[in-house]
């Protein structure tokens, strides 16, 4: 009984940093921060009365969730083909995959930044080859615009939606494919109505965890909006630092914050859920 009770207050101990540093690193700049919302420039509510009412915020609020769920939808749909394509392909496909899925990690966002900037401009490599090959006659705009911060957000975050989903698909029993088979049902049949409801799951917290991801998003729409798309992070930045209206970015913070939160709740219900089931 000794050594339990000895055991357990060990572990109490070990774990006492971890409230500590969320406190300090976290929670009370963060209370600092509600502060500035409602005390800058003076003591009130007026910097969310003003992101009720102000059209341009609106403009960037409504941007910054087209943008995150073209982008989430984009990366799902990919990442949903290459699990799919990783579970049933051979040990030397699947290692192909396994790099693809990988590589990106080894580099920077800034790195992949610009490396989407070179290739998506006027006279860069993909323009360059379209009129090459005759498929088109002048150059696409691919940047300064939602097309190309869609682009290279969805090469950031197809990777970060693989796992789950190929999570999901593994813990499908291949029993369940084989007895829709041999009931009748067509492969494509199977796939719809066997397969994909089993990954449904999977699916929906790879959608909210990419979500969450794309809504702090800086660089990428800096570099590839070129200023033309201007998303919440970045407008945060723009109050804060430029100009020094530091109420508005913290008032935004707060809201921004607590749309992750609200996401984060849902995307731990689902996950829940999904232990339930699988017990």
């Amino acid at each position: 009984m000794s050594q339990a009770l000895s055991s357990t207050r060990t572990r109490y101990l070990l774990l006492l940093p971890l409230p500590l540093i969320v406190g300090l690193f976290y929670v009370l700049p963060f209370a600092g921060i509600i502060g500035w919302s409602v005390t800058l420039p003076e003591l009130g509510l007026d910097n969310y009365a003003r992101v009720l009412s102000d059209g341009s915020i609106h403009d960037v609020l409504w941007r910054t969730l087209r943008v995150c769920s073209a982008v989430s939808v984009i990366a799902l749909a990919g990442a949903y083909l290459l699990a799919y394509s990783w579970l049933f392909s051979p040990a030397w496909l699947q290692r192909l995959i396994e790099i693809g899925v990988f590589l990106p990690f080894w580099l920077s966002v800034l790195v992949r930044t610009f490396g989407w900037l070179i290739a998506l401009r006027g006279n860069g490599l993909l323009n360059s080859w379209l009129m090459a090959s005759g498929l088109i006659d002048s150059p696409l705009s691919l940047v300064r615009n939602e097309t190309g911060v869609i682009i290279g957000m969805v090469h950031f975050m197809i990777p970060f939606a693989f796992f789950p989903i190929l999570s999901s698909m593994r813990q499908i029993d291949q029993r369940t494919l084989l007895a829709a088979r041999g009931l009748g049902a067509g492969r494509l049949r199977t796939f719809c109505s066997v397969f994909v409801p089993q990954t449904l799951q999977g699916v929906c917290g790879a959608f909210i965890m990419v979500f969450v991801f794309c809504l702090g998003f800086f660089i990428v729409p800096v570099l590839l909006g070129g200023g033309q798309t201007v998303m919440i992070a970045e407008y945060i930045f723009l109050q804060m630092f430029q100009t020094s209206n530091w109420g508005l970015g913290a008032a935004l913070s707060v809201i921004l914050l607590a749309l992750v939160l609200l996401l984060t709740w849902l995307l731990l219900k689902i996950t829940r859920v999904d232990r339930n089931l699988a017990a």
